[in-house]
């Protein structure tokens, strides 16, 4: 599976891009706890080999989409997904999960993310899903209209309350 266009191409995760999918991952865990330090985690010095690590153990696994895009051999973004069953502690059926979508920051505002989004959506579908849910920071509002615009509705709302107030 591979899709190009303005010299940007989409394809499946190698063991190869391990490293700056870390690195990527590394930035949306720093931009979530920039969100919200106390309810996302604080990114540390070891947060993208431990990141990148992770996702290099899903690049094979059957229910799981891991796609990067990239621009002259270089990876700039990507994607990570998979296919759930029923799940009663989220109300729904069998779904499409997306979990992370990422572009790096010097690359973003030129549809790497709706791209990257789209193919998600295309493996997903392949895969037999009815569905699929995300879920997206209260204060991205850049991920928010990227989700809108490619048909997602709201449906929940997670809310937090920590134990110390």
């Amino acid at each position: 599976m591979k899709q190009s266009a303005g010299g940007i191409s989409v394809r499946a995760a190698r063991a190869a891009d391990v490293p700056t999918i870390g690195r990527l991952g590394s930035l949306l865990v720093r931009a979530h706890h920039e969100f919200d330090p106390q309810r996302f985690i604080p990114a540390t010095d070891r947060t993208a080999d431990g990141y990148g690590s992770f996702l290099g153990t899903q690049l094979d696994e059957p229910n799981t989409v891991v796609l990067v895009a990239e621009r002259d051999s270089g990876v700039i973004g990507y994607t990570y997904a998979g296919v759930e069953g029923m799940d009663y502690m989220s109300l729904r059926g069998p779904a499409g999960v997306v979990y992370d979508i990422v572009v790096d920051p010097a690359h973003r505002g030129h549809g790497i993310g709706r791209m990257l989004l789209d193919a998600t959506l295309d493996a997903l579908k392949r895969r037999g899903v009815p569905r699929v849910v995300l879920s997206t920071a209260e204060r991205n509002p850049v991920a928010q209209h990227l989700f809108d615009r490619a048909g997602f509705r709201r449906t929940m709302i997670e809310m937090t309350r920590e134990m110390s107030d």
